[in-house]
C-alpha cells in the first residue's frame, strides 16, 4: 500500500466518527444518569432502606469522591492496556454496579455498589475523550469531544427526569435497571463502532507522573475546578434558591432546571466549535462571560422572567468551558493524555464538591441570595488564573 492509499485509508476511518462517538455518547448518557437520577429518588431509597435522608445523601458524596480518588488510581493501573478494551472494560463495570444497586438489599451493599460504579465513570471519560480526539481531524478535536460530552448534558434533561419518574412509579431499584440497559447498549456500541486505534506510545509511570505534576498543567487542572466549583456553589441549591427567593413553585422549578439541561447541551456544543477556532481566547471569554452572568443574577433571581432567561444563559456558559480545558489537558500531557484527562474529571469533581461545601457555608452565614455573589467571585478568581496560564503559552 503506498502513502496515498493509506492516508486515504485513515480520512475514511476518521470519517466515520460520528457514528463511532455515538456510542461513547450513549456511554457518558448513561454515566451522567447513574450520577444524577439518585438525587430526585433520595426519599424512596431513605424509605425503602430504612435509613435518614442525609443517610442517603452520602450516596451522592461517596459517588463523587469515588471518582475523584479511584479515576486515577485506575488509569494508572490499566495504563498499558488497549483503548477499546479498556473501554468495554470500564463500561462492564459500570454494568456491573447498576446492576448490584439494582437488587442492593441494604444501604452497605449499595453504597459498595455505587462506589464500583464511580471507578468507571472519571476513567470512561477520561479514555473517551482521547479515543474521540484521535478519531478525527487535529482541527475538529475539541468538537469531538463536546459531541461525547454531550450524552452527559442530555441525561440532565431526558435521563434524569425519565429515571425519576420510573422510580417513583416502579420502585427506586427499576432506575437503576434502566442504567443498565443503557450501558448494554452503550457496550454493544463500543464493540460493533469504536476502531482499534493502535497508541503512538506508552510512555512508563514515571514519564506520565513527571508529564501531570508540570506546574503549567497543574494550574489548568486548578482552573477547571474553580469552573465547576462556581457552577455548583449555585446549581448544588437552585431549587431552594428559586423557591425561596424568586418565588416559584417546587412544579415550576424542575421546568426551569430542565430549561437549564437545554442551555448546558447548547453550551457544550458550541464550546467545542470555540475552542477548535481559538482554544485560549475562547475560555478565558467564557469564564468572563460566567462571571458577569452569575453576577446579574444576583440581580435577576427576584424577578421570575428575568431569572428564568438568567438561568438559560448561565447553563449555555457554565459547559461551554469543558471542551476546550479537555483539549488542552490532552494537549499539554502528550506523553500521558489519558491520566492527564482522567485527572481532569477527578479535579472537576472536587470542584462540585468544594463548591457545594463553600456555597453551604454562605448560606448558613450569609443566606440563599449571597450564592451568585459568590459563585461570580469565584469565576473571576478562574478567569485571573486562565489569563495567567495564556500568558505563560505567549511567553514560551
Amino acid at each position: 500500500m503506498n502513502q496515498s492509499e493509506s492516508l486515504s485509508g485513515q480520512l475514511a476511518t476518521k470519517e466515520r466518527f460520528p457514528i463511532s462517538i455515538f456510542s461513547l455518547t450513549v456511554g457518558s448518557f448513561a454515566i451522567g444518569m447513574t450520577e444524577f437520577v439518585i438525587m430526585g429518588l433520595l426519599p424512596n431509597v431513605a424509605s425503602d432502606l430504612q435509613v435518614s435522608i442525609s443517610q442517603a445523601g452520602q450516596l451522592i458524596t461517596s459517588y463523587a469522591l469515588g471518582v475523584a480518588i479511584g479515576a486515577p488510581i485506575l488509569a494508572v493501573v490499566t495504563h498499558r492496556l488497549p483503548q477499546k478494551l479498556l473501554l468495554c472494560l470500564l463500561m462492564a463495570l459500570f454494568i456491573l454496579g447498576n446492576g448490584i444497586a439494582a437488587i442492593a438489599p441494604n444501604y452497605t451493599i449499595l453504597m459498595i455498589a455505587r462506589l464500583v460504579t464511580a471507578l468507571s465513570h472519571g476513567t470512561f471519560f477520561g479514555v473517551g475523550a482521547v479515543l474521540a480526539a484521535n478519531l478525527v481531524r487535529p482541527d475538529k478535536r475539541a468538537g469531538a469531544i463536546s459531541i461525547m460530552m454531550a450524552g452527559l448534558t442530555i441525561a440532565n434533561i431526558i435521563g434524569v427526569p425519565f429515571g425519576t419518574f420510573i422510580g417513583q412509579q416502579l420502585g427506586w431499584r427499576a432506575s437503576f435497571g434502566a442504567v443498565v440497559i443503557m450501558g448494554i447498549i452503550s457496550l454493544i456500541g463500543i464493540i460493533a463502532f469504536i476502531p482499534h486505534i493502535r497508541q503512538e506510545h506508552n510512555s512508563s509511570l514515571t514519564k506520565q507522573f513527571r508529564a501531570l505534576m508540570q506546574p503549567r498543567l497543574l494550574l489548568v487542572l486548578l482552573i477547571g475546578a474553580l469552573g465547576t466549583g462556581s457552577l455548583f456553589t449555585v446549581f448544588t441549591y437552585i431549587a431552594p434558591l428559586l423557591e425561596q427567593v424568586t418565588g416559584f413553585s417546587e412544579s415550576s422549578v424542575t421546568w426551569i432546571l430542565v430549561l437549564f439541561g437545554c442551555g448546558v447541551t447548547l453550551g457544550n456544543i458550541l464550546g467545542g466549535k470555540l475552542a477548535d477556532w481559538k482554544l485560549m481566547p475562547s475560555m478565558i471569554g467564557n469564564f468572563a462571560a460566567l462571571a458577569l452572568i452569575l453576577a446579574v443574577f444576583a440581580w435577576t433571581d427576584r424577578v421570575p422572567i428575568a431569572a428564568v432567561i438568567t438561568i438559560f444563559i448561565w447553563g449555555v456558559a457554565s459547559f461551554g468551558i469543558l471542551p476546550g480545558l479537555q483539549v488542552r489537558i490532552m494537549t499539554m500531557a502528550k506523553e500521558a493524555p489519558a491520566l492527564a484527562s482522567t485527572s481532569n474529571h477527578s479535579a472537576l469533581n472536587l470542584g462540585n464538591a468544594g463548591g457545594a461545601f463553600i456555597g453551604g457555608w454562605f448560606i448558613t452565614h450569609m443566606g440563599l441570595s449571597s450564592l451568585p455573589w459568590v459563585g461570580s467571585a469565584i469565576t473571576v478568581l478562574g478567569l485571573l488564573l486562565a489569563l495567567v496560564s495564556y500568558r505563560q503559552d505567549r511567553q514560551r
